[in-house]
């Protein structure tokens, strides 16, 4: 997939700064995403990686018309494992950074320079967006709940204050993506960012707009479903980047 991503763009030129989205069965959405998504952010140029993961929809072709590079694989192995593969991609191509966001419109072109400019600035390695920090549509009150809660909970594990460990609009230096640990599927923001807090890199957080979906519906399952696996997620990324950090000091 990599190999055969690289021969298709070889021609395209390398940007220091890339958008990665990943997307399943989104053809309704993801274009209008990838054409509103800015050509610059904090003066550096945008490439946008498109992984459609396995969508039995017109998703990959759609974001292809947008104007995104597009990688199809043919699998769906779950949005942690695309976005895995989209840092692949956009490290090989030479980002100096990787920048993500959804396929389905929730969040906003105009709140990126906020999220980018720390990391130019030089004040963070890694920077995630906050609705709580910032707003939200969202009117369902158990998830917005969670929110809270394991914000409250990775904050006291990872000993530095979070306000929302679930939000898909981030940026990071393109080597933080392959220096942590990312090993999950899906419900992966929360891994990223633990990982990355305990393997010492700076973390900040800016106030970003999260809005409704353009189309479409969740799929991250009920809400007991998805609590579930969020907090085994957070707990077992914590218990294995602490293992890791005691077997390093012996």
């Amino acid at each position: 997939m990599a190999e055969d991503f690289d021969r298709r763009y070889a021609d395209r030129p390398f940007s220091p700064l890339a958008i990665v989205i990943a997307a399943y069965n989104e053809e309704a959405s993801v274009g209008p995403v990838v054409e509103a998504l800015p050509e610059e952010v904090c003066g550096l140029a945008v490439q946008v990686i498109v992984v459609s993961d396995g969508s039995s929809d017109k998703t990959a072709a759609a974001a292809a018309q947008a104007g995104a590079l597009v990688c199809d694989v043919h699998v769906n192995r779950g949005q942690g494992a695309a976005l895995r593969l989209g840092y692949h991609l956009a490290r090989q191509r030479g980002a100096k950074y990787i920048m993500t966001t959804d396929a389905d419109g929730q969040y906003q072109a105009a709140d990126m320079e906020r999220v980018v400019g720390p990391l130019v600035s030089g004040e963070a390695d890694f920077v995630s967006g906050s609705r709580r920090l910032g707003s939200t549509t969202s009117k369902g009150s158990v998830r917005n709940l969670g929110v809270v809660v394991f914000a409250t909970l990775i904050s006291v594990l990872v000993r530095r204050r979070i306000t929302d460990p679930a939000c898909g609009l981030r940026a990071m230096k393109a080597e933080v993506t392959g220096d942590v640990r990312l090993e999950q599927p899906q419900y992966q923001a929360s891994e990223l960012l633990i990982s990355t807090a305990m393997a010492g890199y700076r973390v900040k957080e800016v106030p970003i707009d999260m809005k409704a979906r353009r189309s479409g519906k969740t799929k991250k399952g009920g809400n007991l479903l998805y609590g579930w696996r969020f907090a085994s997620v957070v707990v077992g990324t914590w218990a294995r980047e602490r293992r890791s950090t005691k077997t390093k000091r012996l």
